[in-house]
């Protein structure tokens, strides 16, 4: 009688040094976003008010708004395309990196001459320089979110996740440092309006900005090898494709089935509103730091780190919570301490007044508003570790970048909505900078209601490396 015997295949195991590599392509991205936020808005405002000729903030807002707005239209549409076409590339340095390559390069070339024209009060040229600086940063911002599911088994994409976006949190707690290190608001009182001003107090952060980006595009192509990791990773991707937290199971060669589509568009809309919470919120709050609280702009960049802080705690929880109490859960608990933080920061908003500084001077940061945005920073962190993996797992690996797109075309349809209708919504009378927090928590209402929906998909029992083993690593 012959003897048969069952072949045992090994754990898949995450490869962390792997992984951390990858996140360089996310510091880059995080870091261009944070220094562009930050000075974009206030370069902004301060010239459509010069302009327009007025001293009041809210007049000019929904300008600020609409131009944010048509950035972001922009990415709408050119993130799909780019995640698209990388899917198809094949090259020599892989499908992902010559989008990462030219994008970044591109990026960090035109990135330092928004100050210079901001500095010499020309607003179509900052206007132009900013569109540019958009349109590059979506050529590599798709690919190189895609290249870690391009290599990572889906069981394992959430933890994943959580390293990628701690990676890119350091990009922007980078970015809140030069913000602290470079007050903007140092440099306008220093005789802007009046055409003089010292132009490095703004200049030196765009270009130290673009010299890191640089250096995380040369770290990434010289240590991430595409198309031989793809080989190595082959079969460990075909076993990671089915464990897949599916509904049914996918073939490339037929539509999307009704329950796979159903909960792809559930999950995209939900993240359409917590980004347009999220984004809302981000996008405004260093004005209504200078105009609402009337405290001074570098304590909102303190903010950011703090929130940043919370956000890293979140995204080490994020991947772990998920193998715990899955993905979904995980979702719901982040969109729950999000929307309590916001409740929190409305509440005690509307119960504190403002009172008016003496001349010269600024108010204090509320202290509380430190705690709002620690607990938010964590709650949306679980959110987006695993809301991504969700939407990826929904494909084959041969799509992940068309993929990729929807999931950002949906962030950013809410990014190209939120800061116009804000802007708008401030010219109204009963709606002012005291509203902000009230805007976001409607916002994040309506994201879990439309999550409820979502089916709670459990993976199988899986192979997976554990402890110590799981911190193997492949040179």
């Amino acid at each position: 009688m012959e003897q048969t015997k069952e072949k045992v295949e090994s754990p898949i195991k995450l490869n962390y040094k792997r992984v951390f590599l990858i996140g360089f392509a996310f510091f880059g991205i995080l870091l261009l976003w944070q220094v562009y936020d930050s000075w974009g808005q206030k370069f902004l405002s301060r010239l459509f008010m010069e302009a327009l000729g007025t001293n009041d903030s809210e007049q000019v807002q929904y300008l600020v708004g609409m131009v944010l707005a048509l950035d972001n239209l922009a990415a709408l549409i050119m993130l799909p395309i780019f995640g698209h076409f990388s899917d198809k590339t094949h090259t020599k340095i892989g499908k992902r990196m010559p989008f990462i390559l030219v994008g970044t390069f591109c990026c960090a070339v035109a990135f330092p001459f928004i100050p210079v024209f901001f500095h010499f009060h020309n607003l179509a040229g900052t206007i132009s320089v900013m569109a540019i600086v958009v349109f590059f940063a979506m050529m590599y911002r798709n690919p190189a979110v895609a290249l870690m599911p391009d290599i990572t088994p889906k069981p394992l994409r959430s933890k994943a996740n959580g390293i990628i976006n701690i990676m890119g949190y350091v990009g922007g707690a980078c970015a809140t440092i030069l913000a602290i290190l470079f007050n903007v608001d140092t440099y306008l009182n220093g005789g802007w309006s009046s055409g003089g001003g010292n132009i490095w107090l703004v200049e030196t952060p765009f270009l130290i900005a673009s010299v890191l980006m640089v250096a995380s595009a040369l770290v990434l192509f010289f240590t991430i090898k595409e198309n031989k990791i793809e080989k190595e990773m082959a079969d460990q991707m075909r076993r990671g494709e089915e464990m897949a937290a599916i509904k049914d199971k996918i073939d490339d060669g037929k539509p999307m089935t009704k329950a796979n589509l159903t909960m792809l568009l559930l999950i995209l809309v939900a993240e359409f509103f917590w980004f347009m919470a999220d984004n809302g919120i981000g996008t405004f709050m260093f004005n209504y730091t200078e105009y609402y609280l009337l405290s001074d702009f570098s304590k909102a960049s303190i903010n950011v780190i703090i929130g940043g802080l919370g956000s890293v705690l979140g995204f080490v929880a994020g991947g772990f919570l998920a193998n715990k109490i899955g993905r979904k859960r995980t979702v719901f608990s982040g969109l729950g301490l999000t929307l309590v933080s916001l409740l929190v920061w409305f509440i005690i908003s509307y119960c504190v007044p403002i009172v008016t500084p003496a001349e010269g001077s600024t108010n204090p940061f509320p202290i509380y508003i430190y705690f709002v945005w620690a607990v938010k920073g964590f709650g949306m962190s679980l959110v987006h570790v695993n809301s991504f993996p969700m939407v990826i797992e929904l494909c084959s690996n041969k799509k992940i970048g068309k993929f990729t797109g929807y999931y950002y075309a949906s962030s950013m349809a809410a990014q190209t909505i939120t800061p116009c209708l804000l802007g708008l919504l401030l010219l109204n009378p009963n709606f002012s900078w005291q509203s902000l927090p009230l805007y976001a928590v409607s916002c994040v209402t309506v994201s879990i209601i439309v999550f409820v929906f979502v089916k709670n998909v459990k993976t199988n029992k899986t192979n997976i490396k554990k402890g110590l083993a799981a911190l193997d690593v492949d040179d």
